[in-house]
């Protein structure tokens, strides 16, 4: 089976050692390793992949917590089969719910095999998604918008959160949270055409360049490189000559972003598509 390993904490010698180490020796092969070492942050990051017998699953994550206790880290050990059938996943929105409900929709139609555990807000703008579904509400914003990151990691470990929706949530996570679920667990909805339209305005942006078609993109949030390369799924619509930029707005977030953002879902929790080394690629099963 499939198994990511992550590692945070403060940074300092002999951190990567007893966790490398330790997964070999129990003859783990080691498909894929990244780390985050720098003087200036301070902070030791490492994201292991690797594949071994699922009946020592338990086993590791005893082990590896261990570890981690000694040496002043946060290890979580994760695998995608874990819960294959209905993966458990974490919802996260800020003013826009268009494609949040249709996602919740296809969810309770069972078009798509998900446990949507939570939403987590920033805002209580969309709080009716929770009452219309069924699903635990949790705004960790302030008045001003502002999220309580540690709040925010600690509900997903609460739950045991296998994927994380972005779905029009208009805030950065910091570098340590990409880090603790990194590996292909975050996607992002962003309502423009990457790599061309990035930023807070796309639509404003294609708008002023005098474009006619339009686009929204899915894709895995990676540490310290949150610029949408990692696409897994793209839809665009055209619009003729002369629409208005409201007009353009009101499409994409009712119908193109809604589309994107289910189709991008399906593809990795169907697991037809992983993220590897930066890069996202076919996964063959």
């Amino acid at each position: 089976m499939q198994v990511i390993i992550t590692a945070l904490g403060p940074d300092h010698r002999g951190l990567a050692d007893p966790i490398i180490h330790y997964v070999t020796g129990e003859g783990a092969n080691i498909a894929e390793i990244q780390m985050y070492d720098r003087d200036t942050a301070s902070q030791f990051a490492m994201m292991l992949r690797i594949h071994m017998e699922s009946e020592s699953l338990e086993i590791l994550k005893r082990s590896l917590t261990e570890i981690g206790t000694v040496k002043g880290l946060g290890v979580r050990v994760w695998s995608p089969d874990m819960n294959h059938d209905r993966p458990r996943i974490a919802i996260c929105v800020s003013h826009q719910s268009e494609s949040a409900r249709v996602l919740l929709k296809n969810i309770r139609e069972e078009t798509i095999a998900a446990d949507p555990r939570m939403i987590i807000s920033n805002h209580q703008t969309c709080k009716q998604l929770s009452v219309d579904f069924d699903v635990p509400w949790h705004c960790i914003g302030d008045s001003h918008g502002n999220p309580d990151d540690d709040a925010f990691v600690a509900l997903l470990d609460q739950e045991q959160i296998d994927y994380i929706v972005l779905a029009r949530y208009m805030r950065i996570l910091p570098a340590s949270t990409c880090w603790a679920f990194a590996g292909g667990r975050i996607m992002n909805l962003h309502h423009g055409l990457l790599p061309s339209f990035p930023g807070m305005r796309p639509y404003h942006d294609a708008y002023r360049d005098n474009m006619l078609v339009y686009g929204a993109t899915c894709h895995f949030i990676v540490p310290e490189l949150d610029a949408g390369n990692q696409i897994i799924y793209q839809s665009t619509f055209e619009v003729p000559a002369g629409t208005s930029l409201s007009k353009i707005i009101e499409q994409g977030q009712k119908e193109n972003e809604p589309h994107c953002l289910l189709e991008g879902v399906r593809r990795v929790l169907e697991r037809k598509v992983q993220l590897h080394f930066h890069r996202v690629i076919a996964t063959t099963r």
